[in-house]
């Protein structure tokens, strides 16, 4: 039988051939991306194959990073049901939850507002529709954007807001499933409260859903864990697909989008957090994980479980309100998607087609950007918002098609802006209200975010 000695020194030999850092979610992540741009770069310089088609790298990568993220979505109705559900009656456990869901929702807006302005300033000093060589007009939208479809896509048409479309290729049918997440954030939200007033007789119920979300979560944790495999796929499948070609003609463009996003990032973000007496290096050291899966995944919705764990574990926020706050964040909470990306869009628009804009149309985007940001809805992108401001300006939807060549690079960076900023409005008024756990806030990041509960609560 070996010495106690012996086999602690095994065990720290096994350690010490797995640093820490080499086990950590966020340097597998950025192992991710190097992995993926080296496949990308690789993939670009192979011949097509012999039928004409893309190599079988390029339709390798294509295939892994694409059923990545079919992953990520697959439960996101049961994991947005649940969770708004249990937010709602997490809220019971919290005083004040009236202030809380106001302050929550004014801070939004807040963000949003500034969000627009930068976007609206970027837009005019660049002028990216003055500096593209794309040539002709873009094809419209599939799907479209209105302030009375918005109005009207609130009221289910069923239960779980689920669409079925079906159609005929070669005489062959096939029907596929899409589901609307604003009319399931409506749903969730009607029982969730109706929950709340039927009082001791819903217990049960909302046991039951607690216990659904837990598993629902625990399925996206394995998911989520297999995040650097499908990092490096999609950010290969990228790179091998666009390059520097989809670029090129719309480069300007591109660069003041992720201006404007720096600056909300690297400005606007830090100026909030230090307003409120809060370390900006400890908020983006405890939001990281999250925004690094953001970018990767271009999914707030994907990310919401992670964001979720990150704004509870690492910035202190209690579990009562972030589970409330975080799930609202992601299908309404869209700096990126709904406030910086559609004010340079619409710009670049009216450029392209030679509308000039007036003091009333800027104004018009500020108002569509706070009000209809929810219109975003976590999944859809930021094509319904871009056509939701366009027809408020009366620009041609046809502009939504110039953009189309660059939507998966923007979104790239829309999406870890998005998920930054879900993270950051709970954590700005849980400190409001006194209710932030800064000793949590300002500890060091040596905790995995993907242990369990009780594991942590035993340390």
């Amino acid at each position: 039988m070996p010495s106690p000695a012996l086999s602690t020194r095994a065990e720290t030999t096994s350690r010490r051939r797995l640093p820490q850092w080499a086990t950590s979610f966020g340097p597998q992540i950025v192992t991710g991306l190097v992995v993926g741009v080296v496949l990308g770069l690789v993939a670009r310089a192979m011949p097509v194959a012999a039928d004409g088609n893309e190599n079988w790298l390029v339709g390798t990568v294509h295939t892994i990073g694409s059923s990545y993220v079919k992953l990520l979505t697959v439960a996101v109705i049961p994991l947005v049901f649940t969770a708004i559900v249990s937010s709602i009656a997490n809220l019971r456990e919290v005083a004040n939850a009236a202030r809380l869901a106001v302050q929550t929702l004014l801070w939004f807006a807040i963000t949003a507002f500034i969000a627009v302005v930068i976007g609206i300033v970027i837009g005019l000093v660049t002028q990216p529709g003055s500096h593209t060589t794309v040539t002709g007009a873009g094809k419209e939208p599939a799907t479209t954007g209105s302030w009375w479809a918005f109005v009207t896509g609130l009221v289910p048409s069923n239960f779980l807001g689920l669409n079925a479309k079906t159609t005929l290729t070669e005489g062959a049918a096939s029907t596929s499933l899409s589901f609307n997440v604003l009319q399931l954030l409506v749903v969730a939200a009607a029982i969730g409260i109706a929950a709340l007033k039927v009082g001791a007789k819903a217990e049960p119920f909302l046991q039951f859903n607690a216990s659904l979300l837990a598993i629902v979560q625990k399925v996206l944790w394995w998911i989520i864990r297999l995040a650097p495999i499908g990092t490096a796929a999609l950010i290969a499948n990228a790179v091998a697909t666009y390059g520097w070609d989809a670029i090129g003609s719309l480069g300007w463009f591109t660069a003041a989008v992720y201006i404007g996003l720096a600056v909300v990032f690297l400005v606007v973000y830090p100026v909030l957090i230090r307003a409120h007496g809060l370390s900006v290096r400890a908020f983006y050291s405890g939001v990281w994980p999250a925004t690094q899966l953001g970018f990767v995944s271009r999914s707030s919705i994907g990310t919401l479980p992670l964001t979720e764990r990150v704004t509870e574990r690492n910035l202190g926020v209690p579990r009562e309100y972030a589970s409330f706050a975080v799930p609202l964040g992601s299908t309404t909470k869209m700096d990126g998607c709904a406030a910086i990306y559609p004010a340079i869009a619409a710009i670049f628009v009216a450029e392209f087609y030679g509308v000039p804009l007036s003091f009333t149309d800027y104004l018009l985007i500020i108002v569509v950007s706070v009000i209809g940001s929810a219109a975003t809805a976590g999944t859809t992108g930021a094509t319904v918002m871009l056509t939701l401001t366009l027809s408020t300006l009366g620009l041609p939807l046809a502009g939504v098609g110039l953009l189309l060549a660059v939507e998966p690079i923007v979104d790239m960076g829309r999406t870890a802006v998005n998920v930054t900023g879900q993270a950051l409005v709970p954590t700005i008024v849980a400190k409001r209200e006194g209710i932030l756990d800064e000793s949590r806030y300002n500890a060091e990041r040596t905790g995995d975010p993907f242990e369990d509960d009780d594991a942590v609560a035993a340390k």
